[in-house]
């Protein structure tokens, strides 16, 4: 996933008007705005580092004359007390875009560092790590970008990018004409674009069965039980239909493995995004 400019450019602005508003009255009130100074972005944990051009284009809005010179990349492991990066122009500036920079490296880091611990667990078995829905408003691009640094999967962006049949769906449309998720399924297929993925989430092996006969290409696997998992993927394993098969419900880094050996495609997973821990850095005049 290659990150837009044009597409963080407007959440980074929005960010920046956020915390300067008219103008940082303190550094105003005691600095010269053209004072030179050089500072050091220090992580304090280790981490994933994420957000790197982020916090590069956040410094550009300020004052496109500071130098900022990345010491890795996103996706890279950088250890307890290493520089991110390094930082040389006006002092004033700098201090103007600190908050701005290291809230968008901590939160995204912490992203990434963690989806790389699910990774790490999930690999040796070949299953994906995906993302949610699950996310921060206007934040959701920057997150999902986040999880792919991780090395983790995106699952659909939003609503508009692919047919996802979830519970309250299927709840409304019992209480109408259709009463199979067989029938659900080929509904969604008549009434969607050409070539669109059709996905519908289970809760039983008996709603996985019904789901199965209506060929949706994929189905999710909704707080199954490893046992119940490992009779789906079972079932699909004698079918001649194959839907990839994905996980969701409450995994963790305890149970990640346990599920991984069931051999399903993919796990998906809401706390990636919706309730991360920021890592801990500083930056440092030097």
């Amino acid at each position: 996933m290659k990150l837009e400019k044009e597409r963080a450019l407007p959440i980074i602005k929005a960010s920046l008007k956020e915390d300067i508003g008219k103008g940082d009255i303190t550094t105003s009130a005691i600095m010269d705005k053209l004072a030179p100074g050089r500072a050091s972005i220090i992580v304090k944990e280790d981490c994933v580092a994420c957000g790197l051009e982020i916090a590069e284009w956040a410094m550009a809005q300020v004052d496109y004359s500071v130098r900022f010179k990345p010491n890795c990349r996103d996706g890279n492991f950088v250890g307890k007390g290493k520089e991110l990066a390094f930082l040389e122009g006006h002092a004033s500036s700098i201090l103007r875009a600190e908050r701005t920079m290291l809230n968008f490296l901590a939160f995204l880091g912490g992203i990434a560092t963690r989806t790389k611990q699910f990774v790490d667990k999930a690999k040796p078995y070949g299953v994906k790590i995906m993302d949610t829905r699950k996310t921060f408003p206007l934040l959701r691009y920057l997150e999902k970008y986040a999880v792919w640094t991780g090395g983790g999967s995106n699952h659909r962006m939003g609503l508009y990018d692919q047919v996802l049949i979830k519970d309250n769906h299927i709840q409304v449309a019992r209480t109408g004409k259709v009463t199979s998720l067989k029938n659900l399924v080929e509904t969604a297929r008549k009434k969607s674009l050409k070539g669109a993925v059709i996905e519908i989430e289970v809760e039983t092996v008996e709603e996985f069965n019904d789901a199965l006969a209506g060929r949706a290409d994929i189905i999710m696997l909704d707080n199954m039980t490893p046992q119940e998992v490992s009779s789906c993927v079972e079932i699909r394993r004698l079918s001649k239909i194959k839907p990839a098969l994905e996980v969701s419900g409450g995994i963790t880094l305890d149970t990640i493995e346990e599920y991984s050996k069931t051999k399903v495609d993919m796990i998906s997973i809401g706390a990636l995004t919706d309730s991360v821990r920021a890592i801990d850095l500083s930056l440092d005049i030097v």
